[in-house]
């Protein structure tokens, strides 16, 4: 072999090692940011993500949707559209990963036979705030149950184990008009985050081309089928009026113990309290109920263990709420004998849709044993 076919051979030589060797850095770099990227979703950063509208007559259809996350992790809805009732859709997706800070989402509503597009950013230090929240959702038994911990994400209530949620699930809530929702779900508690206003895209022919293009109804069809010209926001937007009250239950019967109560409100949102918080707790600007849940026992005997479940009207409780002042006490009396309820705000009779009892089986861990 020649002297300049040696060299050649050795520069060959240094070039395949050369190659190799950053081929190896490439994918070495790749599988450090590939691990490192798992150590993130690890870390139990995972939520779920839900769609809903007011009712079926409601429903919208996305056609491109993004969550925007802290991390930059690629972020969707469910598959589909909206569904459930107004605060949830009952169905969820594969899990997404990262603190959601905003969201980009265009849409159809086909009552009004109009594309949105919603693209806005949530207050992050707000956001912070949240996840680093788990509510409790039953008895502490390692101590003094408290309303949240700051126990950061991945915590779920496992009897005897962890008695807190922290968030789970982003909740968005489509109304007519672009109005939006935004919730967010620990367990037993749901809390609105804010809402926000969807723009109507005016040039819309390449997006209808996209959503009916597997549809086997087109635009036409599908509008005169659902368009609805008195679709309006209003009533979603007056369920978020909130009042500065508290329950306040109380009986007769020397042996009642209050143990929790569940609040669900006409804003879409719920509230859980336990003992001891439960017995005296603080004033809060709440929307107006939809439903209360009321929990008690006056002794050991399954007769003696009850809970009460009061269905309230809109209009006539936000009618009451108006009128009863700037601080109000709902003024939940429970029969000494646990067959009736009488529910009042600041002293003046409430009317509600029902009240029900039923004998419930648990266990409190301040209860009769």
């Amino acid at each position: 072999m020649g002297k300049d076919a040696k060299e050649i051979y050795k520069m060959g030589n240094i070039y395949h090692k050369t190659t190799s060797t950053l081929k190896y850095i490439i994918c070495f770099i790749l599988c450090v940011q590939f691990i490192e990227c798992q150590k993130m979703k690890d870390k139990k950063l995972a939520f779920q993500v839900e769609i809903c509208s007011p009712g079926n007559e409601y429903d919208i259809d996305p056609v491109y949707d993004e969550i925007k996350t802290l991390e930059g992790f690629h972020a969707g809805l469910p598959y589909g559209g909206s569904s459930g009732r107004w605060g949830a859709s009952g169905a969820t997706w594969t899990e997404q990963y990262g603190t959601p800070i905003g969201a980009d989402i265009t849409y159809y509503a086909s009552y009004e036979d109009k594309f949105y597009r919603l693209n806005v950013s949530f207050p992050i230090d707000t956001v912070k705030d949240y996840m680093e929240r788990a509510y409790s959702i039953w008895d502490d038994l390692d101590g003094e149950t408290k309303e949240f911990k700051r126990l950061g994400r991945g915590h779920k209530a496992a009897n005897e184990v962890n008695s807190y949620d922290s968030f789970t699930t982003l909740v968005f809530g489509f109304a007519p008009k672009g109005m939006v929702v935004v919730w967010l779900n620990f367990g037993n508690t749901r809390i609105e985050l804010g809402r926000y206003q969807a723009e109507v895209v005016k040039d819309d022919k390449k997006l209808e081309e996209k959503l009916f293009a597997s549809w086997s109804m087109n635009r036409k069809e599908v509008s005169a089928r659902d368009f609805n010209p008195y679709a309006s926001p209003k009533e979603w937007d007056d369920y978020r009026i909130r009042y500065n009250w508290r329950p306040v239950v109380s009986s007769a019967n020397p042996k009642f113990r209050l143990f929790e109560i569940l609040n669900y409100t006409y804003n879409g949102e719920k509230e859980g309290a336990l003992r001891p918080w439960v017995l005296n707790m603080p004033y809060k600007e709440r929307a107006v109920p939809k439903e209360m849940v009321f929990t008690w026992e006056t002794g050991k005997e399954k007769q003696e263990q009850k809970n009460a479940r009061a269905f309230f009207n809109w209009e006539k409780t936000n009618e009451a709420f108006k009128k009863a002042g700037t601080k109000i006490d709902m003024q939940v009396k429970i029969g000494e004998d646990n067959n009736s309820v009488e529910i009042l705000l600041n002293g003046k009779p409430l009317e509600t849709d029902s009240i029900r009892i039923y004998q419930w089986s648990g266990d409190y861990k301040e209860g009769y044993k």
